[in-house]
């Protein structure tokens, strides 16, 4: 006991092997507990780094998905606006098409009523020339 009071003076201690040590046993012990904590925060600290890592890679997926989506938005829309002025460019033509066809019609009228105007002065003519024979 005075052997081991006399080492542990000069700094040197026996461990439960009874090997001599520099460290007192509780402060190896300590430094052991520490030496373990520390490989388990490293740990995960590269779990949390793999998580964080394959969470902003979903993240930057989904904004390439967004992005791809509002792409394809803005063109659903672009064609729905041309569609929409086809269909007015249409629309127009089919207008000026028939104010063509009722002017045409109008025309067709009046000769129509010439005609017939021709038609009974010509009878009229026919009914008196028989009638005067």
């Amino acid at each position: 006991a005075m052997a081991q009071a006399a080492l542990g003076a000069a700094g040197l201690h026996f461990d439960e092997l009874n090997k001599l040590r520099v460290l007192e046993p509780e402060v190896a012990a300590q430094t052991a507990q520490l030496r373990e904590e520390c490989r388990a925060f490293v740990d995960q600290t590269a779990q949390f780094q793999k998580i964080v890592g394959s969470l902003i890679e979903l993240v930057d997926q989904l904004a390439k998905a967004a992005e791809s989506e509002k792409m394809k938005a803005i063109g659903a829309r672009n064609l729905l606006k041309s569609i929409a002025k086809q269909r007015e460019a249409q629309e127009q033509q089919l207008q000026a098409l028939i104010a063509e066809k009722k002017m045409q019609l109008e025309r067709y009228r009046i000769e129509y009523e010439n005609l017939c105007k021709i038609e009974a002065d010509q009878n009229e003519f026919i009914d008196q020339f028989i009638f005067q024979k």
